[in-house]
């Protein structure tokens, strides 16, 4: 960078206020719109409206004033409620949608805060202006039992069409325009429930004539550039609504892995309806292939099971339906249970009493369910001693229960039950039942060694209950103590084996475990139970894990570390390092806290300091960082201009900022100022050197020159203290027309991308062109336009009109500046400001029109002042105007491009500029540096122009 030794200029330190505190300021914000607009309204109370056309970009940038940096927060209300704003706020300056969608109108509030006073909050309501297809649905006035529209029958065309805003519907027949009262056989209406959103067309008493093609149009009168939408039907004497046949069973029963085909055929409706399916609960499966009215599903699974529907539909009447439910077959979860006697209270089977086993599964469809017995292997049939039932399918279904009585010896046995679907193609479940002197009820009890059961959090456990008996249940566990889920997160977990598994124990499972055995696949008695302790030891959970501290050489810290839940608690001992030099240990007594104190930091005394504090578990660990670095300086934003213009290929930039706690560590002695243009790697690097103390609230001016046009920079800013470098702030700075909550000044040269938020006029005949030299066309129309911009530069942008063809004699184009506000000066009533506007124009060419520029004033949208004229052709040269304005209100400029008789009469403008103040004389050029510098002057206590320029050294 060859202006590197430029960049670095003055340093000038200003103090506002006796107390040092003046430029801490309470933040102030407003909404700035960027992207894609169709309006921008100004309603009461000052509340604004942004319309935007569905697809389109939404760009709203916050702007922003107040010291230190306020933090900027976007967030929304209205619109749907799911939508909750891209699910979080947005933390920028800018709020960027791209592919705008209608739920995505409502109202945005931009909220700035910086901790001091109320947060400043403004707002601006979206509307998204879209206009979907209409559709004409058609309907008869005596139901639709019949298929056809006979005579002496009234038909109703209903179109219907989402929009915002509300739409407006025409209806045709043929080319005819049809008008409410232009035919007697015809009346068109708005039904009052549907709000206007729905316009029908009543046929009465069909006619001859009646049956022709209808078109309707919708219209939201072309906002955004929205057109006009249509969409035609064809009545006929044919016209029916649409009738349908399924060509399948109901219910269609398969086995899972077979393929299943369901046909949809229609039987009428004209015009021809179209087929389409759905599932009565969630979507068609994703393996699903549709083929006109045939759906196949191929390879089926029980998860594919439900009603599918086929809906038929032509918009003539109401869509025909039909349905038919589709049957997974399944048999699965056998299990058994053991009633001992019933009538006599005795959990044991016994020798002359009666016995009932019962075989349970879950089978669909249920109503194919069947169930043989066996015993030993050979069939079972029902009788006197053996009975065998099937229970109420609708109480207990898929149950059958072998009721054996009076036990005999001979009984004693294998019993087996087998359950199996009529359809076959499922196999079979098979539950062997032993029944013999050895089956007893189960036992349950804690292995003592297994309750209480220590471990650490982390660590893997296993939770025991041994179980006797024949057959041995499955075991139940549940948490006895509270009212809380297992580690699986269910209420309860199975176990055949009695033991219970939990990996990664944490410091909540700690409590009281109750096992017992379930009926399933043994007794049917009342539940044995039993319980297990769970302690889960963890290490000590301290505050605070990590704290910074920050203090200057010679003076004392303390830092306290404490323990906030341990388990054990008991015996909890304490030691303090610094590094891995170890300070001081210790045993916790009464109290729940440890303290360690340097009286006086010296440079061997900063680093991480480490409390660990221990017991069985482990440690838990309080960290402390002392350091000595200085804090971050806070960039001022505020500065009215911090841009201005020396000459016209470089700007100057004035950075100020305050520094973050100055009195915390030592004295700053220095700044180290980095530079590098945006884009680059190599910084560029001065320090500056500090006297004296820096106060709080103090700021700090430094001026950088010789910055190219247009580039952006990256600015860091690093204090340093005796300990060296602290922390650094970065911020880029822009060549662009700043943009203030109250103008001060404002220079425009075209260059940067938004054209310094000027706007092409809507209702103008054509637009304003952005142009360089470099990149303008080389068959542009010649001898006419400029061949520079207004500094000579061939890379340079400008602004001009093309007046080639299409263009017409007297065709206008209109730029419309931003809105400039103007803060009175007097507090107790408005005293009009003035100010200097200037700006280059270029009229060359044998056809040039006129150029008018005019005021446009707040609240005065539709009168607009002539402020300044010319007219005809002024040579191949840039010209400059001035003119001094005194506007009482907000005010914006308006720049009027008119089209001369022929094609060389391009006109061309560049470098607009607002400066507080009168116009300086003309033999003056409005482009020195005092011309450049008044608004910024101005806001810092008027420091003497000549400092600025020509002190050379530091100066605090």
């Amino acid at each position: 960078m060859d202006v590197a030794i430029g960049l670095l200029g003055l340093l000038t330190v200003l103090l506002e206020g006796s107390s040092g505190q003046g430029v801490y300021a309470p933040p102030t914000v407003r909404i700035v719109h960027s992207g894609l607009a169709c309006n921008i309204e100004e309603e009461r109370y000052s509340e604004r409206v942004y319309t935007i056309r569905e697809g389109e970009t939404l760009e709203l940038t916050c702007l922003v004033t107040g010291h230190p940096r306020p933090q900027i927060r976007w967030t929304k209300t209205a619109g749907s409620a799911s939508d909750r704003f891209q699910d979080s706020s947005v933390f920028n300056e800018t709020l960027r949608i791209a592919n705008i969608q209608r739920h995505q109108g409502g109202r945005y509030y931009c909220k700035a805060e910086n901790g001091l006073g109320s947060p400043a909050i403004k707002s601006i309501r979206v509307d998204v202006y879209y206009l979907d297809d209409p559709i004409v649905t058609v309907h008869q006035s005596i139901g639709e039992a019949k298929e056809q529209f006979y005579y002496e029958r009234t038909v109703f065309l209903r179109c219907v069409a989402n929009s915002n805003p509300p739409v407006r519907y025409s209806w045709r027949r043929g080319q005819e325009v049809l008008l409410q009262g232009s035919d007697k056989g015809v009346e068109i209406y708005e039904p009052f429930f549907t709000q206007g959103e729905t316009k029908i067309l009543k046929l009465k008493n069909l006619r001859p004539q009646d049956y022709a093609n209808y078109s309707c149009i919708a219209s939201v009168r072309n906002v955004c550039s929205i057109p006009d939408k249509m969409v035609s039907f064809r009545l006929s004497n044919k016209t029916a609504s649409p009738s349908i046949k399924l060509l399948v069973d109901d219910p269609i029963v398969v086995n899972p892995g077979e393929a299943v085909t369901l046909v949809c055929v229609t039987t009428g409706g004209e015009p021809a309806p179209s087929l389409t399916w759905v599932r009565s609960a969630g979507g068609l499966p994703e393996k699903t292939v549709l083929n006109g009215g045939t759906l196949t599903i191929p390879a089926i699974a029980s998860e594919d099971a439900g009603t599918y529907s086929c809906v038929a539909n032509n918009n003539v009447g109401n869509p025909a339906k039909k349905s038919t439910n589709i049957i997974v077959r399944a048999l699965k979860k056998g299990r058994f249970w053991i009633t001992p006697d019933p009538y006599h209270k005795d959990d044991n089977i016994q020798i002359g009493r009666e016995v009932k086993i019962s075989c349970q599964v879950e089978a669909v469809p249920s109503e194919e369910l069947t169930f043989s017995w066996f015993k030993n292997g050979r069939p079972l049939r029902s009788s006197e001693r053996m009975v065998i039932t099937q229970t109420d399918p609708d109480v207990s279904p898929g149950t059958t229960n072998l009721d054996i009585i009076d036990l005999k010896f001979t009984d004693f046995g294998t019993y087996t039950c087998v359950a199996s679907l009529k359809g076959g193609g499922i196999s079979d479940i098979s539950i062997d039942v032993n029944i013999s002197s050895s089956t007893v009820p189960p036992n349950l009890t804690v292995p003592q060694e297994k309750s209480p059961l220590v471990t650490r959090e982390g660590d893997t456990i296993e939770l025991q209950c041994q179980v006797t008996g024949k057959p041995k249940p499955i075991i139940l566990w549940s948490r006895a103590d509270k009212e809380v889920a297992m580690p699986d997160g269910t209420m309860q977990m199975e176990s055949y084996d009695g033991i219970l598994r939990i990996v990664n124990v944490s410091r909540e499972m700690t409590g009281t475990y109750r096992c017992q055995t379930s009926q399933y696949n043994g007794f049917n008695v009342k539940p044995r139970e039993a319980l297990v302790q769970l302690i889960v030891q963890y290490p000590p959970a301290v505050e605070p894990t990590f704290l910074e501290i920050r203090q200057g050489q010679g003076r004392s810290i303390t830092m306290s570390c404490r323990v906030l839940r341990a388990y054990p608690t008991r015996v909890l001992t304490y030691e303090w390092r610094l590094g891995s030099k170890l300070l001081r240990t210790g045993q916790f007594d009464l109290q729940d806290s440890t303290e360690y104190t340097v009286s006086s930091l010296s440079r061997d005394s900063y680093g991480v300091y480490n409390c660990n504090i221990i017991n069985e578990a482990g440690a838990g660990r309080c960290s402390f960082l002392v350091t000595g670095k200085a804090y971050a300086p806070e960039f001022y934003y505020d500065t009215y201009n911090p841009l201005w213009q020396n000459r016209p290929r470089v700007y100057s930039y004035s950075l100020q900022w305050t520094q973050m706690n100055p009195n915390a560590v030592d004295r700053i002695l220095a700044y180290r100022l980095g530079i590098r243009q945006a884009g680059q790697q190599r910084w560029w690097e001065q320090e500056i050197t500090v006297n004296g103390n820096i106060q709080k609230g103090e700021l700090i001016t430094y001026n950088l020159t010789e910055l190219i046009k247009p580039e952006a920079y990256e600015v860091r800013l690093t204090p340093i203290t005796r300990f060296g470098e602290g922390d650094s702030t970065i911020r880029v700075i822009k060549y662009s027309a700043p943009v203030n909550p109250h103008l001060r000044e404002f220079h425009c040269g075209f260059e940067d991308g938004n054209i310094c938020l000027f706007t092409q006029d809507d209702t103008d005949n054509f637009d304003w062109t952005k142009q360089s030299t470099a990149t303008r066309d080389t068959k542009y129309t010649p001898n006419t336009g400029p061949n520079a911009d207004r500094t000579g530069s061939k890379e340079g942008f400008y602004m001009y009109i093309e007046t080639s063809r299409p263009r017409l004699e007297g065709e206008k184009a209109r730029l419309v500046s931003p809105v400039f506000s103007v803060a009175p000066k007097n507090p107790y009533g408005a005293t009009n400001t003035a100010y200097c506007f200037s700006f280059y124009y270029h009229m060359y060419g044998q056809h040039i029109g006129s150029l008018n520029v005019y005021l446009r004033l707040k609240g005065q949208t539709t009168i607009e002042n002539p402020l300044w004229s010319s007219s005809g052709n002024k040579g191949q040269h840039w010209n400059q105007a001035r003119v001094n304005i005194n506007p009482p209100t907000s005010f914006q400029l308006i720049f009027e491009g008119i089209r001369g008789p022929g094609i060389e009469g391009d006109i061309a403008i560049d470098d607009v500029s607002i400066v507080e103040g009168e116009c300086m004389k003309s033999d003056q050029p409005a482009n020195n540096l005092r011309s450049g510098a008044v608004g910024t002057l101005a806001h810092i206590r008027l420091i003497p122009v000549t400092i600025l320029m020509f002190v050379l050294s530091h100066q605090r």
